[in-house]
């Protein structure tokens, strides 16, 4: 079966799909979201498309530990869904995790345009899942000098 090109795609489904969420702000529809999968910074452009493009990252949370998802997808797979993602979970810190993202997206040549968008969104799903310590704060324990004594 023969593969249809992106921009071709991206005719078709720019101006209309399921994903597509339209913010009229002063009576104009100024900027356009996009709910679709693999798509990094959720704008509706040919760069950031799920759709339209064979190579696509996703960085998504893992699940209840603190792990990040990163998923690519193989470009010999297109035609069966089920096996599109090569998922792999990164359960380390931050600079390491980074690392391995741009291992993964820049310097093995997959997609190097997409290495600031996604650090960006491995920047803000690890924000996302640090947990916020509740409760009083403590009162500052430093030691408190006397006056007048040397």
């Amino acid at each position: 079966m023969a593969t249809v090109p992106g921009q071709l795609i991206w005719e078709m489904v720019k101006k209309n799909n399921c994903f597509l969420v339209k913010e009229f702000g002063r009576g104009n529809a100024g900027v356009q979201f996009s709910k679709e999968p693999n798509n990094l910074f959720n704008l509706n452009s040919f760069k950031y498309s799920g759709l339209a493009n064979r190579k696509t990252v996703t960085i998504q949370p893992g699940g209840k530990d603190l792990s990040v998802v990163l998923g690519t997808t193989k470009t010999k797979k297109q035609n069966k869904p089920a096996a599109l993602l090569h998922k792999s979970v990164m359960r380390k810190e931050f600079p390491r995790m980074a690392k391995a993202v741009t291992n993964q997206v820049s310097d093995n040549y997959y997609r190097p345009d997409l290495k600031k968008a996604a650090l960006a969104r491995l920047s803000a799903v690890h924000r996302s899942l640090k947990v916020t310590k509740s409760g009083p704060k403590k009162k500052n324990r430093q030691a408190v000098g006397i006056p007048g004594r040397k």
